[in-house]
């Protein structure tokens, strides 16, 4: 029996270090289903595919069996969408290369294909959010780390080895400030993050201890970005420089990216867009300052129009459209 396109179902899977979500979505991008399961209490590979087909199984069940769905998408850190594995990821507990996408296939008898989770997040955003008919545009993640998928001429780009795109990763301060999972110093992840605000911020009230600031009113281990913006909300003087100062090495690393691609637009996603124009505004200011005059003006910075929690999702879920494939 050939099931219609219109009754078919992909399965997004976004794996992130601490929760992977996940979610039965149809070819218009509607999610008829959401689950989430915990990533980081699995120490084994093996016993996280069984807790997600388990908690996947009532919903292929519901949806009429696994002959109504298509296939399985996977967004996971340091995806490879060419070989299907997950390679050295620094935040998850299974160390090494997973071939996930054949381990996860092969448990749900379906078709998987896995990429980069901000990968995903960028075909989410060109399949159904704010990036929808353009062809060149970079997808900025900034939640506890700094994602990226750049897209030029209608195409992501993977790189020769599927792992191009590491932008959080590029050296933005020279010597600059100590990345702990990578070891290397001055990378636009340890500044522009959430993780990298709370450092700042750290910083600021150490180094300036006569000043006042809402946000001595906490301990130092309860300092993080939700601190900082509810400071900042306030007319904090110390939390407005915080992003004031966020937003300038974002700003020239964004400078640097769009003499590097000219995309048409810059698309931030994730918890840290949240703060609004308190990011956006330094950040486009010092972007258009550390621009030739041929790129000033054009690029624009805009935030995603899909929901935090199902961009990942959606953009794994358009693989199985986008590659047709077939369970």
């Amino acid at each position: 029996m050939t099931i219609p396109i219109s009754q078919q179902y992909a399965i997004g899977i976004d794996i992130g270090g601490t929760n992977t979500k996940f979610g039965l979505v149809n070819h218009r991008g509607d999610i008829s289903y959401h689950g989430a399961i915990l990533t980081h209490k699995h120490e084994k590979i093996d016993d996280f595919i069984e807790d997600l087909y388990q908690a996947l199984e009532p919903a292929i069940n519901d949806s009429g069996g696994l002959e109504y769905i298509r296939g399985i998408g996977i967004g996971a850190p340091n995806g490879n969408i060419y070989k299907g594995t997950i390679e050295y990821a620094p935040n998850l507990r299974w160390k090494g290369i997973i071939p996930l996408a054949e381990l996860i296939g092969n448990r749900f008898n379906l078709t998987a294909r896995l990429t980069n989770d901000a990968n995903a997040a960028a075909v989410g955003e060109m399949t159904y959010g704010s990036a929808k008919g353009m062809k060149d545009f970079i997808m900025i993640t900034l939640g506890t780390g700094v994602g990226s998928g750049i897209v030029a001429n209608g195409q992501l780009i993977y790189g020769h080895d599927g792992f191009a795109g590491e932008l959080g990763h590029t050296i933005i301060i020279p010597d600059g400030r100590l990345h702990p999972g990578t070891g290397h110093k001055g990378s636009l992840e340890a500044y522009a993050s959430a993780t990298g605000v709370a450092r700042t911020a750290l910083e600021f009230l150490e180094g300036r201890p006569k000043e006042d600031s809402l946000m001595r009113n906490y301990a130092k281990e309860e300092i993080d970005s939700r601190v900082v913006y509810d400071c900042a909300m306030q007319g904090d003087a110390m939390a407005l420089e915080v992003y004031e100062f966020t937003g300038k090495v974002l700003g020239l690393a964004f400078a640097n990216f769009v003499m590097f691609s000219s995309p048409e637009a810059i698309i931030l996603f994730g918890g840290m867009a949240k703060a609004g124009d308190l990011i956006l505004k330094p950040t486009r200011e010092h972007m258009e300052k550390n621009l030739l005059p041929i790129f000033q003006n054009k690029v624009k910075i805009i935030f995603s129009e899909l929901k935090e929690a199902d961009a990942a999702i959606l953009g794994a879920s358009a693989l199985v459209w986008e590659s047709r494939l077939e369970s």
